[in-house]
């Protein structure tokens, strides 16, 4: 019925990328879609809200529209002048100017519901990829519900989309300083807010204080929530926090961080400005919690030559 409703838009996503024209995510009508299109993985998004989300997504018109996500399995690239080869099915319908990015390269510039899209269609995709049998008898799975379950056809039984939490602290010292690390498969420049999946059992206050105690020797002390952050890359909710702390030395466990480092405001500005350090992207919740610490955005080097 979805489908089959002119009003329809839909989402394409390949290999964790969104069909996108310029900044915005295109939308095109289900109706129009070729068959080849539909056979792989279609999952129900939910409906376009109404208000300046929508406006600044240029979907306005579109308010109450059902929005579908469509998985495929090779990106399609639009049609562009003479071609000697005919194009794929449904490469007509692609904006000429369509390109395909992920959330780490476009998350930065989105809207709210653009972004929450892009996470949205990237988290159920990538658990279906991953669960594709049954992890009672191994038989594969059905989808069902829109996308939202797979049952057996073996045992009936259901399964559902699950996502991993992970805290990740903006760790203070006594002086105001804020504990930054590397990770041992991040860039050689970069320094990020420490983080860490919850244990089983665990409640999330507690994973703050072994995650830091285990990966730079840490101890922590009243530990706050910020807020949250779906990162499905492949299945987390990054779960912000900031925490105090009276050392005043860290030590690296050399296996998930292999350097950690104190800044105050102005090293932390001045790092980043010389190129010397990296921060993440502001698209990451890691991005806001330094910030947050900060009180208010450090300047990347092109914006600090730009004054």
């Amino acid at each position: 019925r979805v489908l089959a409703d002119p009003n329809t838009l839909v989402v394409l996503l390949s290999q964790h990328r969104v069909a996108m024209e310029g900044e915005r995510i295109v939308f095109l009508r289900a109706v129009q879609l070729p068959a080849e299109w539909l056979e792989g993985l279609v999952v129900y998004l939910g409906k376009v809200p109404a208000g300046e989300a929508a406006a600044a997504a240029g979907l306005s018109h579109a308010a109450g529209a059902d929005v579908v996500l469509v998985v495929l399995p090779e990106p399609v690239e639009p049609v562009a002048g003479v071609m000697s080869e005919p194009a794929g099915p449904g490469a007509s319908l692609l904006p000429a100017g369509t390109h395909w990015a992920g959330f780490r390269e476009v998350g930065a510039s989105m809207g709210a519901l653009e972004a929450g899209i892009l996470l949205e269609a990237n988290a159920i995709a990538n658990w279906h990829a991953a669960h594709p049998r049954c992890p009672r008898c191994g038989a594969p799975t059905d989808v069902v519900m829109s996308g939202w379950v797979r049952v057996c056809p073996e045992d009936a039984s259901e399964h559902f989309p699950r996502t991993d939490p992970a805290i990740i602290v903006t760790v203070v010292g006594p002086d105001g300083r804020v504990l930054l690390g590397r990770g041992a498969r991040m860039r050689s420049t970069m320094f990020s807010t420490l983080a860490g999946f919850v244990e089983p059992g665990e409640s999330l206050e507690q994973a703050v204080v072994r995650e830091i105690a285990e990966e730079v020797g840490v101890r922590v002390t009243e530990c706050q929530y910020l807020g949250s952050q779906p990162w499905p890359f492949p299945a987390s909710l990054m779960l912000g926090f900031t925490a105090r702390t009276e050392d005043t030395e860290a030590r690296p466990d050399g296996q998930e961080v292999i350097l950690a480092r104190w800044f105050d405001r102005d090293e932390l500005q001045d790092a980043v400005a010389s190129g010397e350090i990296s921060l993440p992207s502001s698209a990451s919740i890691s991005r806001a919690l330094i910030e947050h610490w900060n009180g208010g955005p450090i300047a990347e080097p092109a914006a600090v030559s730009g004054r």
